[in-house]
């Protein structure tokens, strides 16, 4: 049974006077959507390859600005469902989510064969064929279900960032197939919005190149024509040569951005407000703790307290206000972790709990790569560190740990012990502090504990 709450969403603090800053919409969700590609079982760059791939295919149909501006946006955040089916998907198998989703990607599920080798594996071999058919036949009665719940995620992140209905509708049918065996709706042909049946193309085309090389690709959209994809543009890729511009484009992995960047609608590189990063960044944290049903809101919860304890002791409102964003994208890299393991109502094991501390440093390279969030990177890398180096990833001590560090570790820490979790209740907010209190000088520091006690006392 998922955990329920009585708490609700913190509401935002009043804004800080306007700043302007010069920023592409794609350098910071193109970022972002780095660590939805890890959920997702993928290469880094995965979601911007295919905007790569599907912009090639948009220009040879002859789309209008419009539509490659959906299209644009709708594959870069094509994935930013991802989240909402992954504890769900682990439970049915019993199994790394991650993995089993990226084994998923290559299998046609419309051949036997292909379908029952792939239960085979999630289920660990022959000798649990009884467990893989049980898996089997749960994942066929929950998916429509679970590719919906995905698909609206999806959505509602598209309208958090104030994008059109196209980029929805691209994100909506990317899992329809042109045969009609496709989810949520099993829509046939035509009935599938044309930037779907792109994007649907544009993904595989990449997940295959990716993992089996160019020829594999090919035979894989030769073998799906007509069946998964659109007739006609799959015949626009398999008419791309072997010295189309494209190929090289998507090997550049280096310059991967810049060619993304190149292609975005002009009227995208905006003068950007802090309400357009507090967009980015609030629809991203929703995208994050709906990856455990134990972590609802709780980014949202933690960024309320860090920036008002920064407020607190004296930090000027834009620090605190990038304090905040960065508290609602410090766990962004759980995304690469397994719910299995997440949402273990036991003990881990050592292996389990490394896994976990990598989320850290995942999270300081993903913030690293977006010019406007990298001066914060450090702050969410090390929220998990420990005055007397008893913290992790790095084991950093006393005035290595950031500040900005410091006062994210007893937010993200007393948060977590009043929220309730697969392995306890959730405590009263003096048994969360008395817990902190006695680790005050040896792990926490005296001065976040103090505003902390402040934030948080009953009004």
């Amino acid at each position: 049974m998922e955990p329920t709450t009585t708490l609700t969403r913190p509401p935002a603090p009043a804004r800080p006077p306007e700043r302007t800053r010069v920023f592409r919409l794609s350098d910071v969700v193109g970022g972002l959507s780095r660590a939805l590609d890890l959920t997702e079982g993928q290469p880094v760059g995965h979601a911007q390859r295919t905007v790569l791939i599907g912009m090639r295919i948009a220009y040879q149909v002859g789309l209008d600005a419009t539509d490659r501006a959906s299209l644009f946006y709708g594959l870069l955040l094509k994935d930013s469902g991802c989240t909402k089916s992954a504890s769900r998907t682990a439970a049915i198998f019993s199994a790394d989510d991650i993995g089993l989703r990226q084994d998923a990607k290559l299998v046609n599920f419309s051949r036997p064969r292909e379908s029952i080798a792939y239960l085979l594996r999630s289920a660990g071999g022959l000798r649990n064929a009884r467990a893989a058919v049980r898996s089997g036949r749960a994942f066929r009665e929950a998916a429509p279900e679970i590719v919906a719940a995905r698909c609206q995620q999806g959505a509602n992140v598209v309208r958090a960032l104030g994008l059109d209905r196209g980029t929805s509708e691209t994100i909506m049918g990317l899992d329809e197939h042109w045969d009609g065996g496709g989810y949520p709706e099993g829509l046939v042909g035509d009935a599938i919005p044309l930037l779907a049946r792109i994007g649907c193309l544009a993904q595989n085309v990449d997940i295959f190149l990716s993992a089996r090389g160019r020829d594999a690709a090919r035979s894989m959209v030769q073998g799906r024509r007509g069946r998964w994809f659109d007739p006609d543009l799959a015949g626009i890729v398999l008419g791309l040569s072997d010295g189309d511009p494209l190929w090289e484009r998507l090997d550049a992995s280096d310059r991967l951005a810049d060619s993304v960047g190149a292609l975005e609608p002009a009227d995208r590189v905006i003068q950007a407000s802090e309400e357009h990063l507090d967009r980015v960044a609030e629809a991203f944290a929703l995208v994050v703790d709906a990856k455990s049903p134990w972590t609802n809101l709780h980014s949202h919860r933690v960024a309320h307290v860090a920036t008002a304890a920064a407020r607190i002791l004296g930090m000027p409102e834009h620090v605190a206000a990038d304090y905040r964003r960065v508290a609602l994208l410090h766990d962004i890299g759980k995304l690469a972790v397994s719910s299995q393991i997440l949402d273990k109502p036991g003990r881990l094991t050592d292996e389990e709990f490394d896994h976990i501390k990598r989320h850290a440093l995942v999270s300081e390279q993903v913030l690293a790569s977006i010019p406007l969030f990298a001066p914060w990177a450090a702050m969410a890398g090390a929220h998990h560190e420990r005055l007397d180096g008893s913290g992790y990833p790095r084991g950093l001590t006393g005035r290595r740990i950031p500040k900005g560090a410091q006062i994210l570790a007893v937010a993200d820490v007393y948060d977590a012990l009043t929220a309730e979790r697969p392995y306890r209740d959730a405590m009263s907010r003096e048994k969360a502090l008395s817990i902190i209190r006695a680790e005050i000088d040896t792990a926490f520091s005296p001065e976040a504990y103090a505003a902390l006690i402040e934030v948080t006392r009953p009004q």
